[in-house]
């Protein structure tokens, strides 16, 4: 008769019975062994706990659906398995701070027989150093507060400065704190301090070993001591506050394993060189006699078409199994910014397109939400891409995000949920085909290569079955998108474009309008190519401004659109008059707003300044025009040249 199967919960039934009977006979033979066996004793635990913590993951991971049979009271057997597993890791871990004590203990008792004719002061001093020694040289510094849950657990303070006495597999590390009291901390609270650091703190060590020499030393000369004790302590401060706080969240489980700080968003933050202001520019040539990408038509007068080398249309769908941060943090916002990305470096404007969930499904992300009105640039899933890289690894970069507070402190951060990347050319170097794509979102940034975390799995190795490969492949965090063809009109506007350019669908009118405008200034109304003096235009000077504030462009496309309504249809394809009306809209829209004392700074996520803003903008009673501006009611923020001359060179080189 063929032997019975066994469940997943019966087999860690058996596991764990057996795991019992190997600490019972540790314990035994720790109360009879003597200090030459201590270390074999040491190794016999730390394998042990390696073991529990190995069966007590897989305990965790098993459901009901592991079991051949079914089993009765499943929830309730799992649980006191657990509590047994739990039980064994208590004692095993009580077990080896005994060890290290005894042993320690052991050690101080052999040095001051040794030299028991010295001084007591001597000997203490000289025991501790030799322990020191003997454990561990290395300093770790606590990313955040540990309070012990359990005998044998140490209490730690955030910031605070401990030696690790013994690492083990299951995560529990032995540790001593300043005031000499011993005991078990989590790896992941702890962070390793570098070389120079752990010189700074030995010699603050040494500072309170020899405290009756320093007192000496301070009747010579206390400001000499003074000074060297306090840079001492500088170099621990300044360590800790370089300790990234994605460290801390982890620490405190308030972040998946799998988060990382934004990449993208930090680029963003450097500069201009990112964003779309920077790319509507024109470039000049190498002689710096010509623009490389913005030159007329000599019949018509409209701008040259550029065509790119890719030119497609990028609609965001969805996102789903997206893990959410836990408790402790308020997300401001989630997000998606894309980029053209060759594996290595980015090659185009940072666009960002932000995305909302429902509290009944915190894992789907969504895009473009119904509403009446204009849909707003920031919400807007419809986005153009023009790449004109010939590296034939580009492709598209979404960097899934959250802007998120810290209800505790008030800090505010920006962390990356996971990545996908859209390789755009097929091995022959031809286009890939423009269709809907589910693309797997991975753990950590796109230079760590792909991470696997239990919370952003990746499939690896074998196939175990089709059905298997399905479920798992459903509970992989996916990225939904749909690749497709610019029809002629749209394929016409974008190519009066810069060949490389990331934006919404919504605001391309509006794009081709300032590129025209920009023609006509920089290559018709110059005296000659070579003039460099400033060029008196608002627009051309301060539309780049407005191009990074998606509220101002969603005020400025809600005039244009309504101005554009009211013309004939007749006139609405004449170039000239749509010009007039473009200068019309923007001075008496958004241009006074630009140097509004109201206006508060724009501020990524902050929820206080967008409504400020918005009721600035939006409301009819607070509008600022022209003649408000020019009344003495009006306060209006120091006149600025560049407020209304374009800086051809400081343009086209940055």
């Amino acid at each position: 008769m063929a032997p019975k199967k066994k469940g997943g919960l019966q087999t860690v039934q058996e596991e764990t019975d057996e795991l019992e009977r190997k600490v019972d006979s540790l314990m035994q033979d720790f109360k009879r062994s003597d200090i030459s066996d201590r270390t074999q004793t040491l190794r016999r635990c730390s394998d042990l706990q390696i073991a529990v913590t190995e069966t007590l993951t897989k305990l965790q991971k098993l459901t009901k659906a592991h079991e051949w049979a079914p089993v009765g009271n499943y929830d309730q057997r799992k649980r006191q398995e657990e509590e047994r597993l739990r039980t064994l890791q208590n004692k095993l871990r009580a077990l080896t701070e005994q060890s290290q004590d005894k042993s320690s203990e052991e050690d101080s008792e052999e040095e001051e027989g040794e030299e028991e004719d010295d001084d007591d002061s001597y000997d203490v001093g000289a025991n501790r150093k030799m322990l020191s020694a003997k454990t561990s040289d290395v300093c770790y510094v606590a990313l955040s507060s540990f309070r012990g849950q359990e005998e044998g657990d140490l209490n730690v303070q955030e910031g605070a400065v401990v030696r690790v006495l013994q690492k083990t597999g299951d995560g529990w590390w032995l540790a001593q704190d300043s005031a000499g009291h011993k005991g078990l901390v989590p790896k992941n609270y702890l962070k390793k301090m570098s070389p120079h650091e752990q010189v700074a703190e030995s010699q603050v060590d040494d500072d309170g070993d020899e405290e009756s020499d320093e007192a000496q030393e301070d009747e010579n000369d206390p400001a000499e001591v003074k000074q060297s004790t306090s840079s001492n302590w500088d170099t621990v401060r300044k360590a800790m506050s370089e300790i990234d706080a994605t460290d801390v969240l982890s620490a405190m489980g308030a972040i998946p394993p799998g988060f990382r700080p934004s990449t993208l968003s930090k680029l963003l933050e450097e500069g201009t060189s990112y964003r779309a202001s920077h790319y509507i520019q024109p470039k000049l040539r190498q002689s710096e006699l010509s623009f490389t990408d913005l030159q007329l038509e000599p019949d018509t007068g409209k701008v040259l078409a550029q065509h790119s080398r890719v030119c497609v249309i990028v609609t965001l769908w969805s996102c789903r199994m997206i893990p959410p941060p836990g408790v402790g943090l308020r997300v401001l916002s989630r997000h998606i910014r894309l980029c053209a990305f060759n594996g290595t470096e980015v090659m185009s404007n940072i666009h960002t397109v932000r995305a909302y969930c429902t509290p009944s499904s915190p894992k789907t992300w969504s895009f473009s939400p119904r509403m009446s009105g204009l849909l707003p640039c920031l919400l807007d899933g419809d986005c153009f891409f023009r790449c004109d890289s010939n590296s034939p690894d580009v492709g598209i970069l979404f960097e899934l995000g959250i802007t998120y507070i810290r209800n505790s402190t008030g800090d505010r951060g920006d962390l990356s949920c996971g990545w996908a990347f859209l390789k755009l050319f097929d091995e022959n170097g031809a286009l890939i085909p423009l269709r809907t794509q589910e693309l797997t979102v991975n753990a950590g940034t796109p230079y760590e290569g792909v991470v696997e975390t239990s919370s952003m799995p990746s499939i690896r190795g074998g196939s175990s079955g089709m059905l298997h490969q399905m479920l798992k492949s459903r509970k992989l965090p996916k990225l939904i998108i749909k690749l497709r063809s610019p029809n002629t009109r749209t394929r016409e506007q974008l190519s009066l474009l810069p060949v490389t350019l990331l934006g919404c669908m919504s605001t391309v009118p509006l794009l081709v309008l300032y590129r025209q405008l920009l023609a006509d200034i920089l290559l018709l109304d110059r005296v000659t190519m070579q003039n460099a003096d400033l060029i008196c235009s608002s627009i051309v000077a301060t539309f780049p401004e407005v191009l990074d504030q998606s509220d101002l462009m969603d005020a400025f496309r809600k005039s244009w659109v309504e101005s554009e309504n009211n013309l004939k249809r007749s006139v609405k394809k004449d170039v000239a008059v749509l010009k007039k009306l473009f200068e019309s809209v923007y001075m008496s829209s958004v241009f006074p707003l630009l140097s509004s004392v109201e206006m508060p700074a724009a501020c990524w996520a902050n929820e206080d300044i967008e409504a400020q803003r918005a009721r600035l903008i939006y409301n009819p009673t607070n509008k600022i025009s022209l003649e408000t501006m020019l009344s003495s009611s009006h306060k209006h923020r120091a006149f600025n040249i560049s407020q209304v001359s374009y800086d051809l060179l400081t343009s086209a080189w940055n």
